[in-house]
């Protein structure tokens, strides 16, 4: 098996999967700076391969959503792949170091919260879930 095949198969289903639950990609540092200084509350999943992003982080960005309360703007960059994109993205990430998967929730262009890889990494779903449904409680106007 051709490793470059394997990996684009994966890649592309990450891609899908994410942008099929609702989140806009960004793969581009312009996308990033013209999605992230929107007025309101963006969520920012920043996607990778790994299998928690995988069994765990998409699997929440797709169902936290679905919630009295939640960010006005769903956007994605891919960690790993889409590289200035996420680097950008990163930038507005005051205080929290690199970490994916991850979630960012900014409000008007600042960053408010983070749930990091290890807030992700050995927890159920429904438990990224429950962090990210906190948030939007917490940031968020009701839709």
């Amino acid at each position: 098996m051709d490793f470059n095949i394997f990996m684009n198969d994966v890649v592309t289903k990450a891609r899908e999967e994410i942008t099929q639950a609702g989140y806009t990609e960004l793969t581009t540092k312009e996308e990033v700076d013209e999605a992230l200084n929107k007025e309101g509350t963006t969520l920012v999943m920043i996607n990778s391969v790994c299998g928690c992003a995988g069994g765990i982080a998409r699997p929440a960005a797709s169902h936290a959503i679905h919630y009295d309360k939640r960010p006005d703007q769903l956007v994605t960059v891919f960690a790993g792949q889409d590289r200035e994109a996420t680097e950008r993205a990163r930038e507005y990430f005051e205080g929290f170091p690199p970490s994916s998967p991850s979630f960012a929730l900014l409000k008007d262009g600042k960053i408010q919260t983070m749930v990091e890889r290890h807030d992700i990494e050995g927890f159920e779903p429904m438990e990224v879930i429950a962090k990210l449904q906190r948030q939007f409680e917490e940031y968020c106007e009701e839709v």
